[in-house]
C-alpha cells in the first residue's frame, strides 16, 4: 500500500497554520510525531511518500528530526511495522540538509526531486548504488537477470540485494521478486491499491 504524507500539512497540524518552513528542532520533532501518528494508521507494511513540495526552508535540525530520526527507527528495526520511504518534491533548499543528516547517521533513502528524477541519497557504497540502479532500470527482475545485469555471481548479488532491503532501498514483493524503492515500487503499489 502506498501512503502519502504532505509535510506542509503535518507542519500545519502540529505547529502552526502560518508556516511553510521547517526550522528549529522542536518544530521538526512535532512534525515527525505527526508523521509517526499517520504511519501508525497506515498499516503494517507501507511505502510512504513524504512530500516536501510545499515546504520552504529545511534547516539541519529539522532534517535530523523529520528525516533521520524517522528513518533510524526502520533502519535499526525498532519500528513496529515494515516501512519504506520516498521523499518527493525535494529541491535544492532541502537537499543539503537531508544529505548531511543521512550521511552523519550512515543512512540513505530515495528522493524524487522537483524535476521528477528519482535517486538514492545519503551514505551508499558504489556497488549498492549500481545494484539499486539496476533494480530501478529492470523493474522487478529475477535473481538471474539481476546478477547478469550487474556482472556478479548469485551470492554477491544476493548479498547486495539483502543490504539494499535492510537499508530500505529495495523491497521484496509478495511474489518474491525484489524492486528498488523508486518508480517501479511506486507504479506497482499504485496498481495494487486500485
Amino acid at each position: 500500500m502506498i501512503n502519502h504524507i504532505d509535510v506542509s500539512l503535518a507542519l500545519r497540524r502540529s505547529v502552526c497554520h502560518l508556516y511553510s518552513d521547517l526550522v528549529t528542532r522542536p518544530t521538526g520533532a512535532a512534525v515527525r510525531r505527526e508523521i509517526e501518528h499517520q504511519l501508525e494508521l497506515a498499516g503494517n507494511r507501507t511505502l510512504t511518500v513524504i512530500d516536501f513540495s510545499h515546504v520552504g526552508l529545511l534547516d539541519f535540525s529539522c532534517a535530523d528530526e523529520v528525516v533521520a530520526k524517522l528513518l533510524l527507527q526502520y533502519a535499526t528495526g525498532t519500528a513496529r511495522r515494515e516501512g519504506y520511504f520516498v521523499l518527493r518534491g525535494v529541491g535544492e533548499v532541502h537537499l543539503d540538509a537531508i544529505e548531511a543528516v543521512l550521511e552523519r547517521h550512515g543512512l540513505c533513502l530515495v528522493i524524487q526531486t522537483v524535476d521528477g528524477a528519482i535517486r538514492p541519497v545519503g551514505e551508499l557504497v558504489e556497488t549498492e548504488r549500481r545494484c539499486w540502479e539496476a533494480l530501478e532500470r529492470l523493474g522487478a527482475p529475477n535473481a538471474e537477470q539481476l546478477a547478469a545485469e550487474l556482472g556478479l555471481d548469485a551470492e554477491q548479488t544476493e548479498r547486495l540485494v539483502s543490504a539494499l532491503c535492510s537499508r530500505r532501498l529495495a523491497m521484496t514483493l509478495d511474489d518474491g521478486l525484489v524492486v528498488a524503492v523508486g518508480s517501479a515500487a511506486l507504479a506497482r503499489g499504485r496498481r495494487e491499491v486500485q
